[in-house]
């Protein structure tokens, strides 16, 4: 119903918010936490996820016990077991098992009533769904209203009419539904696959000690992670070193990348410079390497004209990794474009650890751009002009330049929605007799200023 009906009804009604984020996310990890019971398991299925989470019923699973039940004692103490841990979670759950997976899902929600679970005997699925609703077989509301209308309201009432016309009627989805709760039809149930774990490990007969036998197991364990990172398109961006010492002591090495890498030779060259910190002590008897935070990663097409800027990128890449993994990332920035014509407003700083929202902006969007900018601009003196009003001679700094060469104007409008800045800037890029170049704007016909020089 209604909000304001069910407050009518009920005044000290208690609401929240609802977050359909968050609440998937939280199936999926009852999801990972049920495979305690289970590896085959899987969430329910629907059309819209945001319905089946918003349904009065609430949301489920489907577990496959088949050849599980007995590491419990039996179906009875499994589904006792899973009732009582997930109500000490805080949800109210009810289970039942059967042979269909409709049948199952059927007796949970409408036949369930004096307990929380409900055990369906092998060859008892018609039994238990002849007198349970039609909305028990999983179909559309508009669907389950229509069968009302005509006085089909149990699943027991299908069962003893012809097929033929009710196919016809109604969509197929009806008669489907009903077969495979009844086993007629066969209704797989493909499970969620775990994730490959990303750790590589190493363990040695004998301890070790020496820094070289510890650089190669780094370099072969990276190699090693590398692989099952390219199986699932994964870049790393932060991977973990842990030595372990027979006495039990351990010492762990991170290094962190600016952009998802999986390259081992790259990799090797960020812990190399920091191995020299483990202390072998008595020896280290094993080694473990950890992909703590990885990103998507897919190999790109390039061609003749791209590989040099490729292999440009890959070299910058580099550098940033091997400086920020020595003075920290947080030590380290570069330029960021933002959204906004306006010169002192388009380019800013962030960390590097920040560079993926960079933007990269290419030389055919923007006119050609002063090396060094002045913030704020400053203002000249106009000595002289030209018949066309554009200044053939300017003081700045208490210096008199005499200008060649002119080209523009490149004229930059103001941002609607800063009302303090209301002037249109006409900007020309000047030469004088030395080869000095500037970039100068007039904000109306009196008012000059230097922006930039280039280089």
């Amino acid at each position: 119903m209604a909000l304001a009906d069910a407050r009518a009804v009920l005044p000290s009604l208690t609401t929240l918010p609802s977050n359909l984020f968050e609440d998937r996310k939280m199936l999926n990890r009852i999801v990972q936490w049920c495979e305690r019971y289970s590896p085959w398991i899987r969430a329910e299925d629907t059309d819209n996820p945001d319905l089946l989470l918003e349904e009065a019923r609430g949301a489920g699973l489907w577990l496959d016990i088949t050849g599980c039940a007995h590491l419990y004692g039996g179906e009875e103490n499994l589904l006792t077991d899973m009732i009582s841990r997930i109500e000490k979670i805080g949800f109210t759950a009810h289970a039942a098992t059967a042979d269909t997976l409709g049948c199952a899902w059927a007796v949970a929600r409408f036949a369930v009533k004096n307990c929380d679970w409900k055990i369906v005997p092998p060859g008892e699925s018609r039994k238990a769904l002849a007198p349970l609703a039609i909305a028990a077989l999983r179909l559309p509301l508009t669907t389950v209203l229509s069968l009302h209308e005509v006085g089909l309201r149990y699943i027991k009432d299908l069962m003893n009419i012809p097929r033929g016309p009710l196919a016809a009627r109604y969509e197929k989805n009806v008669l489907l539904r009903l077969d495979t709760a009844l086993g007629e039809i066969a209704e797989p149930l493909s499970p969620v696959l775990p994730k490959i774990p990303l750790i590589a490990r190493l363990a040695f007969a004998e301890p070790i000690g020496h820094l070289d036998d510890i650089a190669r197991s780094t370099k072969k364990l990276l190699e090693e992670l590398c692989k099952t990172l390219g199986k699932t398109d994964q870049g790393v961006r932060q991977m973990i070193l842990t030595v372990y010492r027979p006495n039990g002591n351990t010492t762990r090495i991170t290094i962190r990348t600016a952009y998802p890498n999986r390259e081992p030779q790259h990799l090797l060259k960020l812990f190399a410079e920091q191995l020299h910190q483990i202390d072998p002590e008595f020896g280290i008897d094993e080694i473990m390497l950890f992909a703590a935070t990885t990103e998507p990663l897919q190999a790109t097409q390039t061609n003749l004209q791209q590989s040099l800027t490729t292999q440009n990128m890959k070299c910058y890449q580099a550098v940033i990794d091997r400086l920020a993994n020595r003075f920290g990332s947080h030590n380290l920035r570069q330029v960021r474009f933002k959204g906004s014509h306006i010169p002192e407003r388009a380019t800013g700083f962030v960390p590097i650890k920040k560079s993926g929202d960079i933007q990269y902006i290419t030389k055919k969007t923007l006119a050609p751009r002063p090396l060094r900018l002045l913030h704020p601009p400053e203002q000249i003196e106009i000595v002289a002009k030209s018949t066309d009003g554009l200044p053939t001679k300017f003081r700045w700094r208490r210096v008199v330049y005499r200008i060649e060469r002119c080209e523009g104007p490149e004229r930059i409008a103001p941002e609607w929605w800063h009302t303090n800045d209301k002037n249109t800037r006409d900007y020309y890029r000047v030469e004088n007799k030395t080869g000095q170049r500037f970039w100068l704007f007039a904000n109306n016909e009196t008012t000059w200023f230097v922006h930039g020089i280039f280089g």
